[in-house]
């Protein structure tokens, strides 16, 4: 008997063929091997009269292997088919399924929510059919995000600078740009704080008289400092022990954020890595995938993981340290059966796999496995401690905290963000006072919430309910690639084609382009994969609603006519003008596509440096308010570009250009440090 697995990733299929023998052959699809057609009307792939039919064509370059699939499939007693457990797998096996003209008799659907020998070959043995629930819920998404990003991009291309929009990206792109116009019209307020010095602790004024101080004015503090002396009353002393518990094991979510935090790995960076360590790394004897399925909204932990933690903890630190969480079970439905992002195994420490990966795997890995470690072990004891002073009638106050006993802070503490403040034991002091060497003012201003970098990008997100795990980091990538928005300090600022973009979606589709909406349509999704909802009503709903603000949009949408500069095209007299592009303005013909003419920029200064994406060199450019950047002289053509030069060194870890911040030499791309 002749068993054909398919997988997704050939790395995965290398690892699973060393488990299950000489019986079964696994191969690679290498992801999606179908995806709509761009035919039909306004080049959908699909038939919006005919209850949304869906045309799917093999993706370009598949042809082939979907031949050798389906020979290998005809030559095989049975067809198992293991993409990934999500909605996303889910259809990469239907589409197999129904590619290979397979029938349910003759294969399988099993999923690995992680790849080691004992879990593939328990998953081999539970088979189940397609889910095909989950396959409309991603049907329809991909459906909704074609629509959507077809009609609305094909307006922003025609009526203003901007070249994309989707369903998910303009709401994120909105975020940005309300929050900077936020910081732009915050007016700081000025106020002032009073603090205590002594020579083991420092006390703030809160109140006077049992009433909240404020102090708006420098008078203001003045005059309540003439009413100070430098001696204090201790007025009470409370303490209070307090627990701290670990904090939850890693969903995407919380990987990409304290990824980005942590480590300085950009979302797109921490899946990529993600990926190796889940599909499967040699580690000397053997190759293992080194954690579990990376794309997940879960913090459940499995129970043979459980157990075997707290007796990795109760061997290696003790009783006191295994802690006694209870561990929730998992719900029904595919969806949520995949655990936390944790290790496959306790035993195989950071340290002890150090060598057989790279620095960032390691970095990585050493998180989740750190992580997941800590959740299982006890809560931390502290003594926190609150001290009041009263100095006529102005009462000051300090907190501090000692740690009692260190629980899972054992292993997580580098990773914690607090640190402990400890106050003195005010029982030494008998006469009931303390004596403060000095008595400050402190001026300060009320500040505007800051810019959103990845990370709080990424939380806000899910706190609102937009997007999905395995769509955060696209959705990073091409909000930076289409040139909406840059970062300065790795926060995110909104471009003028960003601004522009998102005012002119606003004022056609605000009730589509909208946090609710799109966090609506995400519970949708949802139900549709719980068999609770119509997929067809779902998308006439929608388009109902949909098509007629488009058709609108085209018609009334004032279009943004490029800036003549008063020369003429030198290939086709035509007028020139000045048009936006990724990263700056540059010259070209009017008569475009026509004519290709792009006039070169006289003040273009060559850095010693080379393209590293086409080898053309790389120039020194001016924005239109006059901050130098530097960008490929093939533009458009090649959009590299940075606000930092280049040193003309390559990084060793990533082989980015390595440039000059602030006199740190540095990669954007991987956050490597010379």
């Amino acid at each position: 008997m002749s068993n054909l697995v398919i997988v997704e990733s050939p790395a995965k299929s290398k690892t699973i063929e060393k488990y299950l023998g000489g019986e079964y052959k696994v191969v690679s699809s290498k992801g999606h091997i179908r995806d709509l057609a761009t035919t039909g009307k306004y080049g959908l792939g699909i038939d919006i009269e005919d209850n949304f039919k869906p045309n799917y064509i093999p993706i370009t370059g598949k042809k082939k292997d979907i031949s050798a699939l389906k020979k290998m499939a005809s030559n095989s007693d049975k067809v198992i088919l293991a993409t990934d457990p999500d909605r996303e797998g889910e259809a990469i096996s239907w589409h197999l399924y129904d590619e290979l003209k397979l029938k349910d008799s003759d294969y399988e659907r099993v999923v690995f929510n992680e790849i080691t020998k004992d879990v593939v070959i328990n998953s081999i043995n539970n088979p189940r059919k397609i889910d095909m629930d989950l396959v409309k819920s991603q049907e329809t998404r991909r459906m909704l995000d074609r629509i959507i990003g077809f009609r609305l991009s094909k307006l922003m291309q025609r009526k203003t600078g901007g070249k994309s929009a989707g369903r998910v990206q303009s709401v994120a792109l909105k975020l940005i740009v309300d929050r900077e116009r936020e910081m732009l019209a915050f007016v700081p307020e000025e106020y002032w704080t009073i603090e205590a010095d002594f020579k083991e602790f420092k006390a703030t004024l809160e109140k006077y008289h049992n009433k909240k101080v404020e102090i708006h004015t420098e008078v203001e503090a003045n005059e309540i400092l003439e009413k100070l002396d430098k001696s204090f009353k201790i007025d009470s002393v409370e303490e209070k022990e307090k627990m701290k518990k670990p904090k939850d094991p890693f969903r995407t979510s919380t990987l990409q954020q304290m990824a980005a935090n942590r480590l300085n790995f950009s979302s797109s960076k921490t899946m990529q890595i993600a990926q190796k360590l889940y599909e499967g790394m040699n580690i000397g004897k053997e190759t293992v995938g080194l954690i579990t399925y990376m794309r997940t909204d879960s913090t459940r932990l499995s129970d043979v993981f459980v157990n075997d933690t707290k007796t990795y903890i109760k061997g290696k630190y003790g009783d006191e340290y295994v802690g006694s969480i209870k561990v929730s079970k998992e719900p029904k439905g595919a969806q949520d059966a995949h655990e936390a992002i944790r290790p496959t195994s306790i035993m195989r420490t950071p340290e002890s796999i150090k060598e057989y990966l790279s620095n960032d795997e390691y970095k990585l890995y050493r998180l989740i496995y750190i992580r997941s470690l800590a959740y299982l072990m006890s809560s931390a004891k502290t003594l926190a401690t609150t001290v009041n002073l009263e100095n006529n009638g102005y009462m000051f106050k300090a907190t501090g905290s000692v740690l009692k006993f260190d629980g899972y802070l054992k292993v997580y503490k580098e990773y914690e963000d607090s640190e402990d403040t400890i106050l003195p034991d005010f029982k030494n002091y008998k006469s009931g006072c303390v004596i403060a060497d000095k008595i400050e003012k402190f001026q300060h201003f009320t500040k505007p919430a800051s810019r959103y970098t990845e990370a709080s990008l990424i939380k806000e997100m899910e706190t609102l309910g937009i997007g999905r795990p395995s769509t955060y980091a696209t959705i990073m990538k091409t909000i930076k690639d289409r040139g909406y928005v840059i970062t300065e300090d790795k926060k995110f600022v909104p471009t003028d084609i960003g601004f522009e973009t998102t005012d002119k979606l606003q004022e056609f589709f605000s009730g589509i382009v909208n946090v609710e909406y799109t966090a609506n349509m995400e519970t949708e999704l949802d139900e549709i994969a719980d068999d609770k909802k119509d997929n067809i009503e779902v998308l006439t709903k929608f388009y109902d609603e949909f098509a007629p603000l488009v058709e609108k949009a085209f018609k009334e949408m004032e279009k943004k006519e490029p800036e003549k500069t008063g020369e003429v095209c030198p290939d086709c007299g035509s007028d020139l003008v000045i048009r936006s592009g990724k990263y700056g303005e540059f010259t070209a013909c009017s008569n475009y596509p026509t004519c290709k003419y792009i006039k070169k920029e006289e003040k273009e200064v060559a850095v010693v440096a080379k393209c590293p994406k086409c080898e053309h060199d790389i120039v020194a450019r001016r924005t239109k308010k006059g901050k130098t950047f530097y960008g490929c002289s093939n533009y458009p053509k090649c959009n590299y570009a940075t606000w930092y030069e280049p040193t003309g060194e390559t990084c060793p870890q990533c082989k980015n250009l390595l440039v000059n911040k602030n006199k740190t030499i540095l990669c954007e791309e991987c956050g490597y440090v010379k």
